[in-house]
């Protein structure tokens, strides 16, 4: 079952930590977002691999929008 990793803040895209395929543990920063000028890191819900990321670098996003998908 997938599991979608969603902006928790309106912010922009600072930087992307894992790639299509990458495997993360629970808690692993995967995005990081700024808002503000101050960068707010996105963890991992739960372990999976990256199967989708849906963002990229730069861009802007929204409360909720989500990020990328794990397995």
């Amino acid at each position: 079952m997938a599991t979608e990793v969603k902006a928790h803040i309106t912010g922009t895209v600072w930087k992307i930590e894992v790639k299509v395929g990458d495997t993360v543990q629970e808690g692993d920063t995967v995005v990081i977002l700024e808002s503000m000028k101050m960068e707010m890191p996105v963890e991992a819900p739960s372990a999976g691999e990256v199967l989708e990321i849906k963002v990229a670098e730069g861009s802007a996003v929204e409360e909720d929008a989500v990020l990328l998908v794990l397995s």
